[in-house]
């Protein structure tokens, strides 16, 4: 009988190449038709279709062609949105917070002293710096940007830079941090899932990641001197209208303050980011009763609809109206459901065998150190596209270029540091990616509008391939090193 099944069961075959890069194409299609049809509004329901579709794209040719059964599709999805179940709870506690932050008046108040300290001269390069700072005490872009990257949102709109400016320094400072922070998790995942000693793997990325960043802030430095922004008068109109919207004391800058007490402390994200909602919550009992009148007449209601609803408050300058409206949970509900339908793509992309099949592309390519460490790169930025989530990026370049660099001699704390300069800092520069979707939704900025001016992360990749192209510091296993064209 076994052998009868044996013999009669269709054998899986294994995608090709050029069949593998099929569903990408098939994708990038769908969504420049959607993109283009549906403009800012496409990640409102019509992206989340098109990933489904392809998604179903990915499961006929699977299940037609390759014999591959639904239930593989359906183990690889369920395991793909498991993964991101504690990010997806995390979104949720990053849209109470933005709502309980904005019309407690922390934000306000954060933006109201920036505005009096951060001279628009200086600003650009300023912000990534300081999102750079906080992002490495903190080991969290997520984190970094939802607190402190909101506020500076708003001083760099009041200071007349554009929005792609403002949120590519924060978010390239963000990144920074979060890449060579011995407490972010994608540091650790890397280094551990690679087998590389944690603060190996840091000392060796900062020969790639310290010109990355000088690079960037220079470029930031030359923008925000040759901007023109009409400063002071925007300023000042901004500064007046947040006096007269909010109570600007310094009391509020306790609640990040006390969060940042909390994170060095190591406190889980997600109590986190609740218990900060909470300070904020109380503060804003105490002192903006008048604002959350506005909102409802009842307090308690008032407090509710901040943490999970939107709120619109009006004010005559326009900048600070756009700006106070809040989102709460609810706001991040079309992000969740975009991530839940990213999961699905990736979870088919990996069951149909077409992740391995581009894998199986560059490596074909590979002739030597600098193909090598370009193919790990392009394999990265591709996984960011093709499965949507940085931890199983991480996870899947690792382990596929594993043996190859033990094969060529080469240290593993190369791909280590390859994987993060193409996977950590490029994820947010893809529209599906959960890091994407989370990014653009707290920012209130479109991928495309920030992706041009996210100066680090564009430069990360190729500044790893152009450090191998350079040999520098490109250190091979002494078993290897002795032989000939080593």
């Amino acid at each position: 009988m076994k052998g009868h099944n044996k013999h009669t069961e269709p054998l899986r075959r294994r995608p090709s190449a050029l069949l593998s890069v099929a569903p990408l194409a098939v994708l990038v299609i769908l969504l420049t038709i959607t993109i283009r049809a549906f403009g800012s509004d496409s990640l409102s329901g019509a992206s989340q279709v098109t990933l489904l579709c392809v998604s179903a794209f990915c499961v006929l040719v699977g299940m037609a062609y390759l014999h591959i059964p639904w239930a593989t599709f359906e183990k690889n999805i369920t395991k793909n949105v498991a993964s991101v179940a504690s990010a997806l709870i995390i979104l949720l506690f990053i849209g109470a917070l933005s709502g309980a932050w904005m019309l407690s008046g922390v934000v306000p108040t954060l933006i109201y002293y920036g505005l009096q300290i951060i001279h628009p001269d200086v600003f650009l390069a300023s912000t990534c710096i300081i999102c750079a700072l906080v992002s490495i005490m903190t080991g969290s872009s997520w984190t970094t940007i939802a607190t402190i990257g909101i506020a500076l949102m708003g001083i760099g709109r009041a200071q007349g830079f554009t929005d792609g400016w403002i949120a590519g320094a924060i978010i390239s400072g963000a990144y920074f941090g979060d890449k060579i922070s011995p407490l972010s998790d994608t540091t650790v995942l890397a280094s551990g899932a690679i087998g590389v000693p944690l603060f190996k793997h840091i000392r060796y990325m900062l020969i790639t990641t310290i010109p990355s960043i000088l690079l960037a802030i220079a470029v930031f430095a030359v923008a925000g001197l040759i901007s023109q922004t009409d400063s002071a008068q925007s300023a000042s109109a901004f500064s007046e209208a947040l006096r007269e919207r909010f109570v600007i004391t310094p009391w509020l800058l306790l609640v990040p303050l006390l969060t940042g007490v909390l994170i060095a402390r190591r406190t889980p994200p997600a109590i986190t980011l609740f218990l900060s909602t909470l300070m904020a919550v109380g503060a804003g009992c105490i002192w903006q009763q008048g604002v959350l009148n506005e909102v409802d007449a009842s307090l308690f209601r008032a407090v509710m609809k901040t943490v999970y609803g939107s709120t619109t408050l009006p004010s005559d300058n326009d900048m600070l109206a756009e700006l106070i409206s809040t989102r709460g949970m609810a706001g991040m509900m079309s992000t969740i459901w975009l991530i839940i339908c990213a999961m699905c793509f990736g979870g088919t992309m990996s069951a149909g065998g077409f992740v391995g099949g581009i894998t199986r592309l560059f490596i074909h390519l590979i002739r030597g150190r600098k193909s090598l460490v370009g193919a790990t790169a392009a394999t990265g930025v591709m996984m960011n596209i093709a499965v949507a989530d940085q931890y199983l990026c991480i996870l899947l370049t690792g382990n596929m270029f594993k043996d190859i660099y033990d094969k060529e001699g080469y240290e593993r704390r190369l791909l280590s540091r390859t994987t993060e300069d193409s996977v950590t800092v490029t994820s947010v520069l893809v529209p599906w990616n959960t890091c994407g979707m989370t990014q653009s939704t707290v920012l209130g900025v479109s991928t495309f509008t920030y992706l041009p001016y996210c100066l680090f992360n564009i430069i990360s990749p190729l500044m790893s391939v152009l450090i191998a192209a350079l040999n520098y510091k490109i250190v091979r296993r002494p078993a290897v090193a002795d032989k000939p064209g080593a």
